[in-house]
């Protein structure tokens, strides 16, 4: 049972290190060696925004892939830690039953992100398809996961800063 607001910590310090190959050893390594990133899902999206937003090149699209990898990965996970058995958005409904349009506009948006996942991931496997189109498909998911993080923060935080005098 949760109590209050869960703390994570926004921004956690990956240093690179030299692969073989020139290449990162860390594939999710972005900017600046020792420079703060964000973390887990978060740092997964914004590698993927770095990826997409860099001008095309002989392995563009295998790089497009390689960061959409982890964000489908860590947005499973978070769609089982939240909609699971005992998720979180069954903890909040227990907790403060008056969420539950908010929590089922989320478990919506999942289906929704699953599929623009999916998109962006058979877009970038086509090489005869244009670059504009993978980075408008990229786009879109980047906006619905910014969104989606957003709803679901106002929630918990309905959920746990609102004080309607009845609910515990």
């Amino acid at each position: 049972m949760v109590t209050g607001p869960v703390q994570q910590p926004s921004v956690v310090a990956r240093p690179r290190v030299a692969h073989p190959a020139g290449l990162p050893a860390d594939p999710h390594s972005i900017g600046l060696p020792g420079e703060p990133r964000p973390a887990g899902l978060a740092g997964d999206v914004h590698a993927l925004g770095r990826a997409v937003s860099v001008t095309t090149g002989p392995r563009w699209r295998e790089d497009v892939l390689l960061r959409l990898r982890p964000v489908r990965q860590g947005f499973a996970e978070h769609v089982r830690v939240t909609e699971g058995p005992s998720g979180l958005y069954r903890e909040l409904l227990t907790q403060s039953p008056r969420l539950d349009h908010g929590v089922r506009l989320l478990t919506r948006e999942h289906a929704a992100i699953v599929a623009a996942i999916l998109a962006v991931q058979q877009i970038a496997e086509r090489s005869e398809a244009p670059p504009d189109e993978l980075r408008h498909r990229a786009g879109h998911l980047l906006r619905r996961l910014a969104r989606h993080r957003r709803r679901g923060a106002d929630l918990l935080w309905e959920a746990y800063q609102t004080d309607l005098g009845g609910e515990t």
